[in-house]
């Protein structure tokens, strides 16, 4: 009897410490859907979709509380949308950490069914937007985008993924309006901005840049691309004492990022700082050997070590 129960324990615990595995890999996304007044709103249809790639999405829907969850939800920046009948959709950005639950609370607006009918109409159209960019369409998606804005302008969401289908398309300068034109609607969105100082700094524009990358930064502390970013700009302004701090941000968050440790290191040098300019550049070939820098890399740490 002892022989057969450890038989079936050895597998459960092995099943149990699989799922624990799993989930601190994995993040949680939850929040309350509310009208003006508070109260909760049930059966209120919940989107959850990845900035990343449209084609990682959750629909579910809240209890008689309002309440939402979703579970298993891999670590990134989503899109949380709601509809529900009589009232206008609403959404906002979310970032999803490892082991941790995020929360996104809404309040839904009342609206007449004739204006609901139009957002609605905004809404099937957008969602043909995303099939046409998953399938690498974009000049096609960036006219549905278009079309939406033209029923709901005021939806943040549409103009950050015309923004997004415009720039697969290459046309820079009119992605940049678009993206814009979100963080405009969203101020708070860490990817209009993240996109915005992007768009800005392929444009030659890093004075300006600066401050959507400062925004996403301070939006997203804990994110090494946004230190990184922030990092890079600065380098482009002449500003590298600033930039230092930054890229040691970025590797305590992220160890392995190797682009920061090879910045790191050109600042260092620039600053006579040899032992800190080699530490850094064997770190960066350590992580990176087959880098475009490396060959580089090597010249400089080999004149640092005689």
């Amino acid at each position: 009897m002892i022989r057969t129960k450890t038989l079936i324990l050895v597998p459960l615990v092995l099943a149990l410490s699989g799922l624990t595995a799993w989930a601190q890999t994995k993040g949680r996304l939850g929040g309350r859907i509310s009208g003006p007044d508070g109260s909760p709103i049930e059966k209120a249809e919940v989107t959850i979709v990845s900035q990343k790639t449209t084609s990682v999405q959750y629909e579910i829907k809240t209890d008689k509380n309002g309440h939402f969850i979703q579970i298993g939800i891999s670590p990134g920046y989503y899109r949380v949308s709601v509809k529900k009948a009589g009232f206008a959709p609403a959404s906002r950005e979310a970032r999803v950490r490892i082991d941790e639950e995020t929360t996104c609370d809404l309040t839904l607006k009342p609206i007449e069914e004739s204006a609901q009918k139009a957002l609605s109409g905004a809404d099937q159209i957008f969602l043909k937007g995303n099939k046409l960019y998953a399938e690498q369409k974009y000049d096609e998606a960036a006219a549905s985008y278009g079309e939406a804005i033209g029923l709901n302008p005021a939806n943040w969401a549409y103009h950050f993924n015309l923004g997004l289908a415009l720039k697969k398309a290459g046309k820079g300068e009119e992605a940049l309006a678009a993206f814009r034109k979100a963080v405009e609607l969203n101020p708070d969105s860490y990817s209009a901005n993240k996109e915005t100082g992007e768009s800005l700094a392929k444009a030659g524009q890093f004075a300006d840049a600066k401050t959507f990358y400062e925004k996403a930064a301070a939006l997203s502390p804990d994110d090494p691309d946004a230190q990184y970013n922030l990092g890079v700009c600065l380098i482009n302004l002449g500003e590298s004492e600033a930039a230092l701090p930054l890229f040691q941000k970025t590797v305590e968050l992220k160890p392995d990022y190797a682009d920061a440790f090879y910045q790191m290191a050109t600042i260092f040098i620039s600053q006579n700082k040899v032992p800190e300019a080699k530490d850094a550049l064997e770190k960066f070939l350590a992580l990176a050997p087959d880098h475009e820098k490396a060959p580089l890399a090597r010249q400089l740490l080999d004149y640092l070590k005689k």
